[in-house]
């Protein structure tokens, strides 16, 4: 199980909680200082089973200065947040071939 972790989020450290007192063993991935492949982003994507577009930050302003309004092809759209991990939603869980976006933060557990 995997954890993208970002320490400074207060859903994502919710969701870490959530983890930690599940007792089951998990990997804390923190993505702003590793940054995801596209390979990696895409795979994930693919597991959530969602658009690219349903990943975007969408208040961030990186979003906003540099990409709202325009018409962007999903794989624009991973490479910007390949290029920009401030731009991908937080956190998200991976356990197995079961993924979901911890937003609200107690959806992780409907996959442990």
């Amino acid at each position: 199980m995997k954890i993208y972790h970002n320490p400074r989020c207060s859903k994502s450290r919710e969701g870490l909680a959530i983890l930690e007192a599940s007792k089951m063993k998990f990997e804390t991935i923190q993505y702003l200082d590793n940054p995801l492949t596209k390979e990696e982003l895409t795979e994930i994507i693919k597991l959530l089973g969602i658009k690219p577009i349903d990943l975007i930050r969408k208040n961030e302003a990186i979003w906003k200065e540099n990409y709202k309004g325009k018409t962007l092809s999903d794989l624009e759209i991973i490479n910007a947040m390949v290029e920009n991990p401030k731009l991908i939603e937080r956190p998200i869980v991976i356990n197995n071939d079961k993924a979901v976006i911890g937003r609200p933060p107690e959806i992780i557990k409907s996959i442990l």
